[in-house]
């Protein structure tokens, strides 16, 4: 029973997962803000192109800041945003992060003074 339950949580097979593209991407340069976008596609498992894109909207809606350090790009993810669905805009990018990597998230900030996109 072990076994098969070990089988079916192996994500190398699994059609599809509980967190977007956008979140894996958006963990994995919390995880390493100067990755290059090579290295999160093949982390994530999308193309560069898509990584592209999702940075693109990580940045336009207020998720990312991109910094130059000379020829590279480092980035800053502002953790006190709420999620964007309805189902989970009660939680913040922080508690999500402390959610996925064990890492104590910030407080929660009060939705008053809160920038949502």
């Amino acid at each position: 029973m072990q076994a098969m339950a070990n089988s079916k949580s192996d994500t190398s097979s699994a059609s599809w997962t509980f967190l977007t593209n956008h979140a894996h991407v958006l963990l994995c340069l919390v995880e390493k803000p100067a990755a290059r976008m090579r290295e999160v596609a093949v982390r994530v498992g999308i193309t560069e192109r898509a990584v592209q894109r999702i940075v693109a909207e990580l940045e336009e809606a207020g998720y990312l800041s991109r910094m130059r350090e000379g020829r590279a790009n480092r980035y800053l993810v502002h953790d006190n945003l709420f999620l964007r669905h309805p189902v989970e805009s009660h939680c913040t990018i922080a508690g999500l992060i402390g959610m996925v990597t064990g890492r104590r998230a910030h407080a929660q900030p009060s939705r008053k003074g809160a920038r949502r996109a």
